[in-house]
């Protein structure tokens, strides 16, 4: 018998398998149970309070006039950002400028209108005929054209938007500095030195890199201004929260009210940011 016969048996012996045992995580157990309860006491409390009047929340959720504030404030949400992002993405080129003037001229703009709340910017706008009764136009330091009285010129909607308008714009010059900022300083200097305009080289090569910084921010400020829309209800505009407030002064149905409201905010917040993911997503790509 050789020394391998005899190491034989113990070369053909196996080892046991390898059991998984799962990690037993009781702490977070006894979380998910505690989330739970209190999940279903929320949902029992807002199913079975009869205060929560939920035959009335179903009455005015979709009433016409519900529906037309909504749309106001629909309105109010989109010209806000459109001319917002429009005057802050100048704002933000200002800022960058080599040109001392610009660049102090937009950090000023920048830190009154984020400085002074909003809703003292749109009670400003909505009062500016105690200040100029009457807004002439024509050579300045000079002759002057034509005139117009200032309450014929700005009414309500439009000091809303005006006061909407230039608040965003100040947060959204933020918001593309940053994204301009986020792109490669390389990426500038390989445009110029292939020749490339620089406004060419802005849209072509510089905006759309800075999208992905852009675009997570940017949306943000879309679902916080659709909520912030509520402040106008100062200039009696009959965008939601007014509206509500209308309805339940003159019915006594105050929390079904306010639910429809809240039930309203969320709907449109809620398609607002599945809309601010897939746009996330498309300037996203090649970047997973």
């Amino acid at each position: 018998m050789t020394v391998s016969d005899l190491r034989a048996p113990e070369l053909e012996r196996e080892d046991p398998p390898l059991r998984v045992v799962t990690a037993r995580r009781r702490l977070r157990l006894v979380a998910v149970l505690v989330v739970l309860v209190l999940l279903a006491m929320a949902g029992n409390a807002l199913v079975t309070n009869p205060a929560w009047e939920w035959e009335v929340v179903g009455e005015y959720l979709f009433a016409p006039s519900v529906v037309r504030s909504v749309a106001l404030t629909l309105e109010l949400t989109a010209l806000a950002i459109v001319f917002g992002f429009l005057l802050g993405t100048l704002l933000a080129l200002a800022r960058l400028s080599p040109n001392r003037l610009l660049s102090n001229v937009a950090r000023g703009y920048v830190w009154v209108f984020r400085s002074v709340p909003l809703i003292l910017q749109l009670l400003f706008w909505y009062n500016l005929a105690l200040l100029y009764p009457r807004l002439t136009f024509g050579v300045p330091f000079g002759p002057s054209f034509f005139g117009i009285g200032t309450m014929d010129l700005i009414g309500p909607l439009t000091a809303a938007v005006l006061g909407l308008t230039l608040h965003e714009a100040a947060y959204a010059a933020e918001i593309v500095r940053g994204g301009l900022l986020s792109v490669d300083h390389g990426q500038r200097e390989a445009a110029a030195a292939l020749g490339i305009p620089p406004v060419r080289r802005l849209l072509r090569i510089i905006l759309p890199q800075a999208m992905r910084s852009i675009v997570p921010n940017a949306g943000n400020q879309v679902v916080g201004l659709v909520k912030g829309t509520s402040v106008v209800y100062i200039m009696a505009l009959p965008e939601l929260f007014y509206q509500v407030q209308v309805i339940y002064n003159r019915n006594g149905r105050v929390m079904a009210l306010l639910l429809v409201a809240a039930i309203w905010y969320l709907i449109l917040t809620t398609v607002l940011s599945v809309a601010q993911h897939y746009v996330e997503r498309h300037y996203g790509r090649g970047h997973r």
